[in-house]
């Protein structure tokens, strides 16, 4: 059962969570105003950043509590993802963003969400995590090399796994593009700002 929520303002008193560094880094290849699936949103730190950045996020989330607050940066919908149904059939999305959340049954339905040319941009733990803390359970743990297996199906512009420090942690995280066929870009810049160089002898612009 799904349950759309209304806007609100965050408390001007509460700290806004920092955004994912990996979302950080590879927010440049979202086109502008694009359309983004925060899933397991919580109470929507990356909807705020890409509403900052000038995209159009959407949050998915089971928490009443969290997404009143999520809402404040775009519209919120109110799902159990891991007893019902997908909540969003046949919705596309420019990007599906994903971070610390891990439920094997969705990955049809993310992989689904995306647009031709949309960005899957995905983070959470991995296997050896529980050395250090929660999640321990296996089943909420990535296993080694799984985000690749995944994404078989689409280009992979980056993929990290291993130990992460501040705060410690083990991860994989993968950023993937679900091409179209009259898509060649080349290849996509890895940093912001990333340009060709002027052939040799070119005048500058």
């Amino acid at each position: 059962m799904t349950a759309a929520c209304p806007p609100t303002l965050p408390s001007i008193h509460a700290a806004p969570a920092a955004a994912s560094p990996w979302l950080e880094r590879f927010a440049h290849l979202l086109a502008p105003g694009s359309e983004v699936l925060d899933v397991a949103c919580g109470s929507g730190r990356h909807m705020r950043r890409l509403a900052e950045l000038g995209h159009r996020p959407m949050g998915v989330d089971r928490d009443a509590a969290s997404l009143a607050q999520a809402a404040a940066w775009g519209p919120v919908l109110q799902a159990d993802l891991e007893g019902a149904p997908w909540p969003l059939p046949g919705r596309q999305f420019d990007a599906v963003l994903v971070t610390h959340y891990l439920w094997r049954p969705l990955w049809p339905a993310l992989l689904g969400a995306l647009r031709p040319g949309g960005w899957l941009i995905y983070e959470t733990f991995s296997q050896g995590h529980a050395r250090i803390g929660r999640p321990s359970r296996a089943e909420f743990l990535l296993q080694p090399g799984e985000l690749l297996q995944v994404c078989q199906g689409l280009r992979v512009l980056a993929y990290e796994e291993g130990l992460c420090q501040d705060p410690p942690k083990v991860v994989q995280r993968i950023v993937a593009c679900r091409e179209h066929t009259a898509q060649a870009p080349g290849p996509w810049p890895l940093v912001a700002g990333a340009r060709w160089p002027a052939p040799p002898g070119s005048t500058p612009p």
